[in-house]
């Protein structure tokens, strides 16, 4: 079966999938390519991962799951000061906590290309890699809840207003889809950049971990390849005020999310008693965050550049909140 084999030792991270201008490649044959590849090279939560193999077993005080002194909190002398278990426990409980809002997150973009499919006319290009990604992304949800009960920690995940703005987010994919698609790759880009890193890094991880960022960059290729597709499609047909309104909205949509992806939630600073200093230190006024941050939205960045949003004036928004190439 071809989703084992790519899971192998050989196991390569997959490039993102682009469009192929040497052979002439249009955005139609892009989504059937796209929706091709779902058919041929797609992953089940339960037949791709064997969740009682003995070296999947989640336990909460395995060394591996120890934050590097990379990473922006396993660097303070707080956490070097914790013991090993509480470490190794830390550490877990912030890979479920991603898990968890990944989860959340896919929901409301499930829920949100539901509502963008309805409003496509009959034939419409985009329909049936649609349902693919619906497909996909449950899948994705069911991996990475199955990872959070063997945890069995208490895990937190988006707040009540993160919560509440999800259901904004899932009525404009149907009243204005170019701005649901940059909060779709607002929320996939960051963690597809760290996931792809920490698979590049060499370093340790854990078997059952590594197994589900394989599958999840795997498909997220897709799913970034058609969204960044669908705006540069798309985008250039908007009228004047329409862009001017992504131009305005972008940034405010895209800072935020990043930091959701990339620090602890509010559950997990009030779990372990971190102190505001030592979030400050590693998060809020650490610039070494700040970069990787701004590194993992560069390809949207480009993007934002290339289809008209990022302005004159709205480059001072970016810089506002944080996320603009100095």
């Amino acid at each position: 079966m071809e989703a084992t084999i790519t899971l192998g030792s050989d196991y390569v991270v997959p490039e993102e999938e682009r469009l192929t201008a040497a052979r002439g490649e249009t955005y139609v044959r892009l989504l059937g390519r796209l929706s091709h590849q779902s058919v041929v090279k797609h992953f089940d939560a339960y037949a791709d991962i064997d969740w009682e193999a003995a070296e999947f077993r989640v336990d909460p005080e395995d060394p591996r799951w120890e934050l590097s002194s990379d990473d922006p909190l396993g660097a303070t002398a707080w956490y070097r000061a914790q013991s090993p278990a509480t470490r190794a426990r830390l550490g877990l409980h912030l890979v479920a906590t991603k898990m968890r809002i990944g989860a959340q997150f896919e929901n409301a973009l499930q829920r949100g290309l539901l509502e963008f499919a309805f409003t496509l006319p009959p034939g419409a290009a985009e329909f049936r890699y649609v349902y693919h990604e619906v497909i996909e992304e449950g899948q994705h949800s069911l991996m990475f809840e199955e990872f959070v009960k063997r945890t069995r920690l208490d895990v937190g995940g988006l707040g009540f207003w993160d919560r509440l703005g999800s259901r904004r987010v899932v009525v404009s994919a149907r009243r204005f889809p170019a701005l649901f698609f940059i909060f779709v790759l607002g929320g996939e880009d960051p963690i597809d950049h760290v996931q792809r890193t920490a698979l590049r890094s060499g370093d340790p991880i854990h078997p059952l971990l590594k197994r589900i960022m394989q599958i999840h960059v795997t498909e997220e290729a897709r799913h970034l390849c058609f969204a960044r597709h669908y705006l540069r499609t798309r985008v250039p047909e908007l009228s004047p005020v329409r862009k001017a309104m992504l131009a305005l909205q972008a940034p405010f949509i895209l800072g935020p999310m990043a930091q959701i992806m990339m620090r602890p939630s509010g559950h997990l600073v009030r779990t372990y008693a971190i102190p505001k200093a030592v979030v400050a230190e590693a998060y809020t006024a650490n610039p070494r965050h700040r970069e990787s941050v701004v590194a993992s939205l560069a390809k949207l960045r480009d993007l934002c550049r290339e289809i008209g949003i990022i302005t004159p004036w709205s480059v001072r928004l970016w810089q506002a909140a944080g996320i603009w190439q100095a």
